[in-house]
């Protein structure tokens, strides 16, 4: 990369449906907002979510005169770059493992970056050759952040994601659990619908932390269909201390101990 990029982060999941570009976009738009310089790269070629859920799904790609790619800017702090701001949605991307391969090489080497303080990778679910390409294109990723959801299902294929991100000689820097419980309304009673701990105990298996629980919530939902990061958008709420929780930690747990971590002017 022709980038000057401090850390380099993957968000993986064992499994889809759990919320891994929740856990992304919001990650980066935490960070962004902590002053720091972000890029957020969406690796999942067939299933790619991340342009919606920053509403930039309406902007393409553009070339520079030296035939790289300018990343779509989604405000000052945070840039990005999808599948989905290339091709029509409507239709399928039908790639093997050597299209996909370029492309992400792509996206890794040949955009404008900049200097980052951040880049964050949002992998598609499983072990395949996204997430393969990505941790070896990148080379000198920091490590992997895993996420699950409560049910033993999901943190056995959590425990799978995380034993490849070590395999391919990286690091797990923590468990999200996703979807942990359901604030009720009219009591205010927590219920946990995908029953509780799964997170925890996939976190002490892999002797790791569980980095932060996220409530089910059915604004989420909405603002992140709607192109608006909950953690931007629900000022004041447990959401948006969550996801500052989570930028918190990432950003205590790269700090370098000789110097301290400032964003890039």
């Amino acid at each position: 990369m022709n980038n000057h990029i401090k850390h380099k982060i993957m968000v993986l999941s064992g499994k889809g449906g759990v919320g891994k570009s929740t856990v992304s976009v919001n990650l980066a738009t935490a960070l962004a907002e902590e002053g720091f310089k972000v890029g957020l790269i969406d690796i999942d070629i067939h299933g790619p979510n991340v342009a919606k859920m920053l509403g930039i799904g309406d902007k393409k790609l553009e070339a520079t005169p030296k035939e790289t790619i300018l990343p779509i800017k989604v405000f000052p702090n945070l840039s990005a770059v999808s599948i989905a701001n290339l091709v029509d949605l409507s239709q399928p991307v039908i790639w093997r493992g050597p299209l996909k391969q370029k492309m992400i090489e792509q996206f890794v080497k040949d955009v404008e970056w900049g200097d980052l303080d951040y880049l964050i990778v949002d992998s598609p679910p499983g072990t395949g050759d996204e997430p393969l390409s990505a941790l070896q294109i990148i080379g000198d990723m920091d490590g992997a952040i895993i996420v699950t959801t409560p049910q033993g299902v999901s943190t056995m294929d959590a425990m799978r994601s995380a034993v490849f991100v070590q395999k391919l000689n990286s690091q797990v820097l923590g468990i999200v659990e996703n979807m942990s419980y359901f604030v009720c309304p009219n009591c205010g009673q927590r219920v946990y619908l995908f029953g509780e701990g799964g997170g925890e105990s996939l976190a002490k298996e892999l002797d790791t932390d569980l980095i932060t629980r996220i409530p089910q919530n059915p604004e989420l939902m909405r603002l992140s269909e709607d192109g608006k990061p909950a953690s931007l958008y629900m000022r004041g709420t447990e959401m948006e201390a969550v996801f500052k929780e989570l930028a918190g930690y990432v950003i205590k747990k790269l700090k370098n101990e000789k110097e301290e971590d400032k964003p890039n002017e």
